[in-house]
């Protein structure tokens, strides 16, 4: 279980994130809405351990984010977005790299990666070098490093982004299987496409604030709407630029 309590993040005079709470059932995919800029990738950031938060604490398997950062690394697999591959690397290489930092060697590390290497369809290029790869394909290799390990948290910064239609499908087909395997998912998104189809509950943020969250029949009927998209527009739109 992921849960955010009033977690706040500055940078100079912006304030990127203001006090945000909710939380994150395991079991359950819970998306992160907003526009660009609302504070979605500097909120998983702060998740993940690369930023600090300024106020506010953030748990991850009951552990704190700041105190106990290294345990939250070791039980959760991250995919930032637009994270980058070792261009001479194999895409083996590059999964295997992951995997050794998190302990992972010899057999066991080798049996991990034939097990990734079905689940994400990477055998056609798993011992290619990555330069060159498509979009698709390094996301892919992507997911796979986040997933080597084995985490029971799953935390994605627009998973999707510049995929094309077949690709988008099959990675919303692994998002729901990592739900059905009771794993904890976490993805921001902007899509109202895709987290209708794939979220069980949401968090609207604008302005790097809470709009609104629920789920989606509870947010539909709330606003009382039935588009989603509309439900969206509704509640930023009552949310005023701090700055």
């Amino acid at each position: 279980m992921i849960e955010v309590e009033g977690v706040s993040k500055r940078f100079g005079k912006v304030e990127a994130v203001r006090s945000v709470s909710f939380s994150a059932e395991d079991g359950r995919i819970t998306g992160l809405l907003g526009p660009n800029g609302a504070g979605k990738s500097t909120t998983l950031r702060m998740l993940y351990t690369v930023l600090r938060p300024d106020g506010g604490r953030a748990r991850i398997g009951g552990r704190d984010v700041v105190r106990e950062a290294l345990a939250v690394r070791r039980s959760m697999g991250a995919l930032p977005h637009g994270a980058g591959l070792y261009p001479q690397l194999t895409a083996r290489e590059n999964i295997a790299y992951y995997g050794r930092l998190h302990g992972l060697e010899g057999a066991a590390l080798a049996r991990r990666i034939d097990d990734i290497t079905r689940l994400l369809d990477l055998g056609e290029f798993i011992d290619r070098r990555t330069k060159g790869f498509s979009q698709g394909q390094r996301t892919r290799v992507a997911l796979a490093r986040a997933l080597v390990h084995d985490p029971q948290h799953v935390l994605l910064d627009e998973p999707t982004n510049g995929l094309d239609v077949m690709a988008t499908r099959a990675l919303r087909q692994l998002i729901l299987r990592l739900r059905e395997q009771g794993r904890c998912v976490l993805l921001s998104s902007h899509v109202m496409q895709e987290v209708a189809a794939l979220c069980d509950r949401i968090v609207i943020i604008a302005h790097g604030q809470v709009a609104a969250s629920g789920t989606p029949d509870e947010l539909r009927q709330r606003y009382a709407e039935n588009d989603l998209e509309e439900v969206f527009v509704r509640a930023i739109s009552r949310v005023g630029d701090p700055q």
